[in-house]
């Protein structure tokens, strides 16, 4: 009951649903138990004694107890909803807001399908525990005790008979449990990882096709599918051992109630009518409790459930605002890094080793290194999507954790190498980072990232719906409109990460026009492959495993003859042989 205490938080507001369907679960259950006194009372004051005349208030008593049952049934099940439908609305609510709060760190190791997965079925799954299952083991434990004392009114030799084998039902109730949430565990995870595959293949469907690897992922499918499978076999083994070994004590003690009853009706110590109500009474004593393995199945699944909801809840936000956070109206965009280190996880190695510098606002960092170089690091670690590890990062003169991170972020614009857009209109992902910019606004931004004209010749312009992840356009397009989005936001600090790799050369000049515009006054950041994108730097940082191993503007790198000067010469000696053959 621990994963529902942590959880009472979403549901113990709605108490008051749960309360009246409880309230109208004791009608329910009151009734239930009086049918067996009903017919008790038909056969031995009615049929046995030839009292005819009361069997039309009988049937208007009977039919008017149905009346109230189903009523109470109607309004058990509908506030049982309502406790429950409430109750995971603020739960996923709060979940989605975690997901939000979590650092880059938390994803580097999620998986997208599994989060889905816990955000879908385990709600789901949690849900409709509190919508039946509380009320159900409410019920449970209210018939019970109507049985028995109705049981133990008519004769207590007989009830003590009856209950005998209420020991070992409960045995074989407590090993079932033991065995059933486990397995029911074990069943979310695999089919978190079945949904994780699914995502992961539709999302990368053009790179299975381009490849030919249908037949691969098909397989690979088949694998998650397998284990989800045997999962779910175990599970049902769990159940075929243990309900009808349920089943057959029940069975065992209903024999002995009738067999010990016939006794007792023969020498007179029972009445026939007692019989019979005794009869369908013991169904009401084993029915519940062998459901009840029905109500632990609901059980352990709800609970695996909310423990993997609470492995999100629980996780840690490592990158979060301060207490004593420094208010302030805007930022400059002076960036200073002092002797900063970063390790992702306590087992890697240093993805970025002493790293300094310093751009005041206006000035424009190169960065420029192979694969792996620690590039991207420093703008991660400048927008605090990750922790430093040793060392200071400054924006005006304060370490960037006094400011908040809505303050920090705002005004740092971000145009990443692969360009994410939302399934939206062209102006609404425009404007995404300024949900108030004008229209003048982002036709603004759109011509200086040199998307207006294409986007002028789609059907509905800037009203154009986009497919998922920008589909429909290319990915010179998609780039460019992510340009459009920075620049619409206005920030002090501008981060361009290849941002133009996926646009021509021709285009690349325009959009490198434009954003010298852009870049004014701005502190930017261009991470780079092609030195024509990065050349007009104020200062370049050349990296090689996470150091910089040269820094200085473009003329006086290519005259030092080092590293630079190496890519300097792979990326243009094509042009100069080209320039040399045409002379020639």
């Amino acid at each position: 009951m621990e994963t529902f205490k942590k959880l009472k938080i979403f549901y113990w507001p709605y108490k008051r649903y749960f309360f009246w369907s409880l309230f109208f679960v004791i009608f329910i259950t009151a009734i239930t138990v009086i049918y067996p006194i009903v017919l008790q009372l038909t056969i031995d004051e009615v049929v046995l004694k030839e009292q005819y005349e009361y069997i039309p208030w009988i049937v208007v008593g009977f039919l008017s107890l149905m009346a109230v049952k189903g009523v109470s049934a109607y309004f058990h099940q509908f506030l049982g909803d309502m406790f429950g439908i409430n109750s995971v609305y603020r739960l996923r609510n709060e979940l989605y807001e975690k997901l939000q709060r979590l650092p880059f760190s938390y994803y580097d190791n999620a998986k997208t399908g599994d989060l889905m997965s816990r955000l879908t079925a385990d709600v789901e799954g949690f849900r409709f525990f509190l919508s039946f299952g509380f009320a159900e083991l409410m019920r449970f434990f209210l018939l019970v005790f109507g049985t028995l004392t109705v049981m133990f009114f008519y004769s207590v030799p007989l009830t003590l008979v009856t209950i005998a084998a209420l020991p070992f039902l409960g045995i074989a109730v407590y090993q079932f449990d033991k065995r059933v949430h486990p397995a029911f565990r074990n069943i979310r995870k695999s089919f978190g990882k079945l949904n994780t595959n699914v995502q992961e293949n539709i999302s990368g469907i053009q790179t299975v096709k381009a490849l030919s690897q249908e037949n691969f992922e098909i397989s690979k499918f088949n694998n998650a599918n397998g284990n989800y499978k045997e999962k779910y076999l175990n599970t049902s083994l769990v159940w075929s051992k243990y309900f009808p070994l349920m089943e057959l004590i029940g069975n065992i003690s209903v024999v002995a109630l009738l067999a010990f009853g016939s006794v007792l009706v023969m020498r007179g110590s029972l009445q026939l009518g007692e019989l019979v109500a005794f009869f369908s009474l013991v169904w009401y004593l084993m029915g519940p409790i062998m459901h009840l393995g029905f109500t632990i199945n609901h059980f352990s699944q709800s609970k695996a459930s909310g423990e993997r909801l609470l492995e999100i809840l629980e996780a840690e936000e490592t990158i979060r605002n301060k207490i004593d956070i420094v208010n302030v109206s805007g930022i400059e965009g002076h960036v200073t890094f002092e002797n900063v280190s970063l390790r992702y996880k306590p087992e890697d190695s240093l993805a970025l080793q002493h790293i300094s510098f310093d751009a005041p606002p206006g000035k424009t960092i190169g960065l420029i290194g192979g694969t792996g170089s620690g590039k991207t690091s420093i703008t991660q670690l400048l927008t605090r999507f990750y922790l430093p590890t040793s060392g200071r990062i400054l924006v005006d003169g304060r370490e960037i954790s006094d400011y908040s991170l809505k303050t920090l972020r705002e005004n740092i614009g971000v145009v990443l190498q692969e360009s994410f857009l939302f399934s939206s209109t062209i102006k609404a992902n425009i404007s995404y980072g300024r949900p108030d910019a004008s229209m003048e606004t982002i036709i603004d931004a759109a011509k200086r990232a040199q998307a207006h004209d294409f986007i002028m010749e789609l059907p509905n312009g800037y009203d154009t719906m986009l497919g998922e992840r920008g589909m429909g356009l290319s990915g010179g397009q998609k780039q460019r409109i992510a340009i459009a989005r920075a620049i619409c936001l206005n920030p002090r600090i501008l981060i361009l990460d290849d941002s133009t790799s996926a646009v021509d050369m021709t285009t690349e000049v325009h959009i490198q026009k434009a954003l010298k515009e852009v870049m004014y006054g701005r502190t930017t950041f261009i991470i780079a492959h092609r030195i024509s994108s990065l050349k007009h730097a104020d200062e370049i940082l050349v990296l090689e495993n996470g150091e910089i191993i040269e820094r200085g503007k473009h003329e006086e790198l290519v005259e030092r003859n080092g590293y630079y000067k190496r890519i300097y010469d792979i990326q243009y000696k094509d042009q100069k042989a080209v320039l040399q053959s045409t002379v020639g």
